[in-house]
Parts: C-alpha cells; structure tokens; sequence
C-alpha cells in the first residue's frame, strides 16, 4: 500500500491541515469519489490524497437522473462502508440536498452526524455567499469543511442544466464573490465545478485555500474526477472534461459473457471447483 503525507510517500495519514497546505507547496491534490468498501480501498492503496464520498451517489449509483433524491441516510450508509477502507486518504462526506439549507442547527447536526456516524474527517456543501453563514457555524463546532461553487448539481433546475459557470461576466464576479466568501467562512478547500479554465485559474491565485477543479482546467490546485467516469463503467458517459483510464464495462461485460457461456455448456464447473467427501481437506 501506499502512504502519503502532503503528497510525498511517508506512511502517514492524510488530514485537514495537510490538504490545507500542499497548495503553498505547489503539489496537486488529487481527489476522487467512492461509494462502498472495494471501491474506497483501491482508491486508497493507489495513494489518492482525498476521497469524496459524493452525492453524485444518486445517478452513478442508485440511477437517479440527479442527485436531489439523495438522503442523508444515503450518505450515511455509503460513507460508513468508505471510511473502513480509507486507510490513509483524508474521507470527505458530500451533504446532500436539503441536509443543511433549512438552518444553521440542521446543518450542524447533520454535519456532526457525518463525522459521528459515517466517520467522515470533513464534509463539502454547495453554495457560495449564501452558504458562508452556514460554513462558519459549521467550522465553528470543529468541523472542516469544503466548499463547492460553479456547477452546483443540487441547484440544477435553477441553473436550467449541467451547464458551465462563469462564461459571463456577471457569472465570472459572482465566483470571485463566492469563492472569496466561502474562505472567509473557514472553509479549508474549494471545488470549482464546470467553470472556464481562466476563471478558474483566477479564483485559484485568488483565494489562499487550496481549489479542486473538476471540468475547470488545469490552473486549478487539484483535480477531482467521479470514479464510475474514470473507470469507464457506463458506457453511455462521454463527459468532455473526463479522461477516461479504463474501460470497466466491456471488460465486465465480456467476462460475464463467459461466465453465461460456460454455465450454458456445463463447462464450469469443473471438478477442480468442486468438493467431494474422501478429501482430506
């Protein structure tokens, strides 16, 4: 297995204050998502430096068309199974709609419940000015948090769409405003979803935490990418700002088709996948 510290192979874990400082350091963070136990250990053992147990659950997981239907009883379960593999990566529970907009106390305690039931080390919301008061209570209990601004997937039928974020100029100050709130707020990194590589680069030289693009160029202090998209597990993904490492599901695909093949013919299975009672063992 690999263990990092602020980038470099020590064999210690990686927590708040390490992610907080590899910006200064000029090492990318690397951020990728995990549902459930397999998925959460080799994403740990391959020395990912945060893993994201995203609400992005709703559609790569549970087949929703969004992410709104996530619950946080959803989070709970998944981030619970992540959290036994996540060895060394810093665990980063995403709250999900409605978790934390109704009041400063829901937020608290379902942020509280992320780290207490789920064993998360932090959590990551939505929203810029308008979540800063919600991100200083929360980091006021102990509580890190990251925030998220661009494309935000919960507010998608007010933004109309998956759409990019800043193309505008209204849009390009509304992030600058946002993501000079959510820092103001405590918060310890930034996501920056679907926004133009040199607004993104902007925000990033603008702000002193570290920010984790995601269809947001290479300016950005990190890269996030979903794990389903990396993987190539859904055929029918063809995201312009992912780069595709494996192809998942032919192989999957193929490998059960044998598997069909071979039950069929009553060539598996064999007697070496047996059992008979003279064994000794």
């Amino acid at each position: 297995m690999i263990f990092r510290e602020c980038g470099l192979e020590k064999k210690k874990k990686t927590t708040v204050p390490c992610v907080a400082g590899m910006k200064a350091k000029g090492e990318k963070i690397v951020m990728l998502t995990a549902y459930d136990y397999p998925f959460g250990a080799i994403a740990d053992a391959a020395g990912v430096d945060v893993i994201l147990v995203g609400d992005s659950l709703g559609t790569v997981v549970q087949g929703n068309k969004n992410t709104i239907p996530v619950t946080m009883d959803n989070m709970i379960y998944h981030a619970s199974l992540v959290s036994r593999a996540a060895q060394t990566a810093l665990l980063v529970f995403d709250m999900p709609f409605m978790s934390y907009q109704e009041s400063v106390e829901q937020a608290r305690r379902n942020a509280g419940r992320a780290l207490k039931e789920a064993g998360a080390e932090a959590v990551k919301l939505e929203g810029g000015a308008n979540m800063a008061g919600t991100i200083g209570a929360i980091v006021k209990i102990d509580i890190p948090v990251m925030g998220h601004i661009g494309l935000t997937p919960q507010s998608i039928h007010r933004i109309g769409g998956y759409k990019v974020q800043g193309r505008e100029e209204a849009q390009r100050a509304k992030l600058l405003e946002d993501a000079r709130a959510v820092e103001d707020a405590g918060a310890f990194a930034l996501v920056l979803e679907l926004i133009p590589a040199e607004v993104a680069s902007e925000i990033t030289a603008l702000v002193g935490i570290p920010t984790i693009g995601i269809g947001s160029g290479p300016g950005c202090d990190g890269q996030v990418l979903v794990m389903h998209d990396l993987l190539g597990i859904y055929p029918e993904t063809k995201l312009r700002f992912v780069k595709q490492y494996a192809n998942l599901y032919e192989q999957s695909r193929r490998a059960i088709e044998e598997y069909c093949k071979d039950v069929r013919s009553k060539s598996f299975p064999e007697t070496r996948h047996s059992f008979f009672r003279d064994e000794k063992k």
